[in-house]
């Protein structure tokens, strides 16, 4: 924008101001033009050199007119965002916590037990707030996993090893509750075992971890009958990972003839472990399926054949069951530790 000068007399006789008048259809502000009576040119070549004038006037206000107008060049910080990017997508591991507890291998409130954290702690990423969890149960953003970490220090009542284990509670609010056979149940997952300790105790190479369980416990119904002061049961089937083999422990009857009060007890004189080899793994990722029925049990590894039991002893299993997953690290040397990733872990009864 302009605003113009122009004088032809020195001595002024009228003054005016003109605005938003336009000539060659560029708009001028014209302020303080000397008017007078008679027009300050005489004759032709007067007239000329005036409009050439005004003509210089406006080529310079045409240039000048683009200082005034809104450009590209700006003092404001320049966004660092490229235009329509899409944002990264964090994924995390699919397991729902709605049914689980998790059990730590630490005693950091002093009760004399392993700290444990309820469902309705864990559900809804609330694990990832959790700070005493975090260090034993975390993400890895990277392969979309979920870590299990562990090492000997607070143990079970019934067990000397330690364990960063999820316990199903399929009432969250009543641990007592649970399933037997007959009601049957599935646990399907992918995993993998990251990294354990190496044992220098043994033959083995490295430290077994239990992976996967279905344990045994005292119904209700029968401590009420029986008076019993404790719940515990066996675990009916034990998961090893060993020197990168896995590994199926299943519970079965010393003498099949045994019957009555005397299946009720956890006495590796009446209940043995049968193992069976299911094949090697190794560090690598690898699916694996429970299927419990009624006197049957259906372990698969990966896409090879399910193993399938069938025998006297799940039909007189007098228990009632509940699913773990985690890492269970089956050793209380100093120093051993042992990481577990799970990619996903679903329950279906």
């Amino acid at each position: 924008m302009c605003d113009v000068f122009i004088s032809y007399n020195p001595t002024p006789q009228k003054f005016a101001t003109f605005r938003n008048m336009t000539i060659f259809g560029k708009p001028i502000w014209l302020t303080n033009f000397e008017m007078r009576k008679k027009p300050p040119y005489k004759n032709r070549l007067g007239k000329i050199l005036f409009l050439l004038s005004i003509a210089l006037i406006m080529a310079n206000c045409s240039s000048n007119d683009e200082l005034d107008r809104p450009t590209s060049t700006s003092t404001e910080t320049p966004s660092n965002e490229t235009p329509n990017e899409t944002p990264t997508t964090i994924n995390y591991a699919d397991i729902n916590f709605s049914n689980w507890k998790v059990t730590l291998p630490v005693d950091e409130n002093n009760n004399g037990k392993p700290d444990e954290y309820q469902p309705d702690e864990l559900v809804n990423f609330g694990y990832q707030t959790l700070t005493p969890v975090q260090p034993f149960m975390y993400d890895d953003t990277e392969d979309e996993s979920l870590v299990f970490y562990t090492y000997p220090e607070s143990s079970t009542t019934n067990s000397s090893y330690s364990r960063t284990e999820l316990r199903e509670l399929i009432n969250p609010s009543n641990a007592r509750e649970n399933w037997t056979l007959a009601e049957g149940g599935t646990m399907k997952g992918r995993l993998k075992v990251a990294s354990v300790s190496q044992d220098t105790n043994s033959s083995d190479e490295f430290h077994d971890v239990i992976i996967m369980q279905i344990h045994g416990i005292i119904s209700e119904e029968d401590m009420a009958i029986h008076g019993f002061s404790g719940n515990n049961g066996p675990p009916l089937l034990k998961i090893y990972w060993k020197d990168g083999y896995i590994w199926s422990h299943k519970k079965s009857l010393v003498d099949e003839s045994t019957s009555g009060d005397a299946l009720l007890t956890t006495s590796n004189t009446i209940w043995t472990d049968i193992k069976r080899n299911l094949g090697y793994v190794g560090y690598d990722a690898f699916d694996f399926e429970i299927i419990a029925s009624n006197a049957r049990l259906s372990v698969q590894l990966n896409n090879e054949t399910p193993y399938v039991y069938e025998d006297v002893s799940l039909d007189k299993w007098p228990f009632e069951n509940y699913f773990k997953a985690g890492n269970y690290l089956i050793t209380t040397d100093a120093n051993a530790f042992s990481y577990i990733k799970y990619y996903n872990l679903y329950i279906t009864h």
